[in-house]
């Protein structure tokens, strides 16, 4: 694949941030360092097939300056987050980082050790324990918590502990209210279209190194082996709970409607050491992730921090999150948490002040400006968010896609938006000399506009493909934030590659087995190709037998409805079945055992005959 170096202005641009910036600030560096003990002999982690699901190796030329093609800001950033190893937080806290998106904490007591976000994958989660072991014995697990509901931080549990440890009562496994529901439906409802974007985000098709991958921002990327989970057997539920594990009691905070919809911080007094999940860590985070979910509510956020600082503020001697390192001796903590607070408070407010004035989210997002304290503050950087789209995203959160202008309520799709713009400037030999002009002056942002539309009206053009790829690779190497990068170059990729899919899986099988029937009638609805099933007039009766459950449902006017009651006989089939023969016939096995049939099995043919499943590779950057 052919790249480029990069271009003038993109060299000026990264070359005025180092002047810009406070890059002789070096505390970092030194805190990343801090309690050091080990890595890995071997940085590569196998799946029990061999296939490499984590090579932390591959970011090991994450060393000295940054190059012209990468912004020195998320090369300092990416330099820091791919430090792998175990690292002492404080005697009896422990944390390895860099071998997984997130970090997987350990936290001992009296006999054992309680594990906190077991990553994404059993094969990542494991070798993080082996680790820990390798270097402070071989304690047995007490509890895992889960502190939100996002898959890098539940996913590896079974790599760790199995389902009958937890049944017999030898590990609890704690969360926050409502985790498994929030975890599925995020994990099932959209998730190819999300799983499909996050390749982009996380640049999972992207090579590693100075002109592709640096890192994402909040960690390097996902890990691709086997994700789990199993349910928790303590769920919190109110701020000042506290509970007790091998002798450590833990007292935690809600925090729901934050960076996820199911989350929460915890204090250890024996250590004096605040969690705060993912809602305060080393970057601006995202109020709406690229990868696509529902807008977050940054005064929610802000208020949860400040609530944290009066809770935990006057005791606590160090923080530790999610991701990245931790901060350590409480006045710094005060700090830290006061800027984050302040950042997320700060782009929601005036946000709402700009937009009672009439601005629209992309208007805000050129005009605000963040105060110097926050400007000048590391972790305030938008290595994952970004001020420009945590602001589009409050106002999307606020007034919805419809901006007001009326011209606006009502536009062409993109593609036939782009033929009539591509026919009214001239055709699409001048739409490309115009964007060459622009990507000549150095305004990759106008000429990335001219050139989706010429892209859009003209796929098959090779010339636009290749200007539009050019383009997109500049605008790449100047991004300061991780995922804009990785969107940015995946997106070149694919115009000069052709479509790379979706490279890691979105519905693991251990996941879906967490689907209530209810998840999983709404899962099959939204798979129903409505007018296909304009027509249909069907009815079933489904009783889960191993669940005590029975569901009426009906397929009229291409929507699937689901009722819990008992069969009356008056539809024309009923089905008997076990959850996980239910998932089987889901997926579409009508042969397999375990499916007891009384009446017309025809009806449920025709229902299956009109599911449309989502597509994992559909274009992005083509029409």
């Amino acid at each position: 694949m052919t790249r480029h170096d990069a271009s003038d202005a993109i060299i000026a641009q990264n070359h005025a941030l180092l002047g810009s910036l406070p890059f002789e600030d070096d505390a970092d560096f030194a805190a990343v360092e801090r309690g050091f003990i080990g890595t890995l002999d071997d940085p590569k982690i196998r799946n029990a097939s061999g296939e490499v699901v984590w090579d932390a190796s591959t970011y090991d030329f994450l060393s000295g300056d940054a190059p012209d093609t990468v912004n020195p800001s998320l090369w300092r950033q990416s330099k820091l987050v791919a430090r792998h190893g175990l690292f002492e937080v404080v005697p009896g806290l422990y944390q390895v980082r860099g071998l997984d998106l997130s970090v997987m904490s350990f936290i001992e007591g009296d006999t054992g050790v309680i594990v906190v976000d077991p990553l994404i994958s059993t094969e990542t989660a494991a070798a993080a324990m082996a680790l820990y072991r390798e270097h402070r014995g071989d304690r047995p697990i007490s509890a895992v918590i889960f502190t939100h509901s996002h898959i890098d931080h539940f996913g590896g549990v079974q790599g760790i502990v199995d389902q009958a440890q937890v049944e017999a009562g030898e590990v609890e496994i704690i969360a926050p209210e409502g985790l498994v529901g929030h975890a599925v439906a995020e994990n099932v409802y959209a998730g190819i279209a999300m799983g499909r974007r996050a390749g982009y985000m996380y640049g999972a098709a992207l090579e590693r190194g100075p002109r592709g991958s640096v890192g994402a921002g909040l960690g390097q990327t996902t890990s691709t082996g086997e994700s789990t989970l199993i349910v928790p057997t303590v769920e919190i539920e109110t701020t000042g709970q506290t509970h007790t594990v091998d002798g450590l009691e833990i007292e935690f905070q809600m925090a729901p409607g934050t960076e996820a919809p199911s989350e929460m911080h915890f204090y250890f007094p024996k250590y004096r050491a605040l969690c705060m999940a993912e809602n305060a860590t080393h970057t601006l985070h995202n109020l709406l992730t690229l990868r696509g979910a529902l807008v977050r509510d940054p005064h929610v956020w802000s208020q949860y921090l400040t609530e944290a600082i009066e809770r935990f503020g006057g005791e606590a001697e160090v923080l530790f999150a999610s991701h990245h390192w931790p901060t350590w001796g409480n006045a710094e903590i005060v700090e830290f948490l006061g800027l984050q607070r302040d950042l997320y408070g700060y782009l929601h407010d005036q946000t709402l002040r700009m937009l009672n004035q009439g601005l629209q989210g992309a208007e805000i997002a050129e005009a605000i400006q963040l105060p110097p304290a926050l400007e000048n503050a590391w972790h305030a950087r938008g290595y994952y968010g970004t001020v420009s789209h945590n602001v589009k995203a409050i106002y999307q959160r606020y007034m919805g896609w419809f901006d007001g202008n009326p011209a606006r309520l009502w536009p062409h799709p993109p593609k036939a938006q782009a033929e009539r713009y591509v026919e009214a400037m001239g055709g699409i030999e001048r739409v490309l000399e115009l964007a060459q002009e622009a990507f000549d002056a150095g305004d990759f942002r106008w000429a990335a506009t001219l050139l989706d539309h010429a892209v859009f009206a003209e796929p098959g053009d090779a010339q636009a493909k290749a200007q539009y790829a050019d383009t997109l690779e500049q605008l790449g190497y100047g991004a300061e934030s991780g995922p804009w990068r990785n969107f940015f170059l995946s997106g070149a990729t694919e115009l000069r590659e052709g479509n790379f899919g979706t490279p890691s899986v979105t519905n693991p099988v251990q996941i879906l087995a967490q689907l209530t029937p209810e998840q999983l009638f709404d899962a099959v609805a939204i798979t129903v190709d409505g007018p296909k099933a304009w027509d249909l007039d069907l009815a079933l009766d489904l009783t889960v037998s191993d669940l005590g459950r029975s569901f009426h449902l009906t397929l009229r006017n291409g929507v699937l409805v689901h009722v819990e009651r008992e069969p009356d006989g008056s539809a024309p089939l009923h089905l008997t079945l076990t959850k996980p023969r239910m998932l089987a016939l889901v997926a579409g096995d009508l042969d397999s055992a375990g499916l007891a049939v009384e009446g017309d099995l025809g009806v449920l043919q025709q229902l299956l005959a009109v599911l449309s499943p989502g597509d994992s590779a559909f274009e992005i950057v083509l029409p």
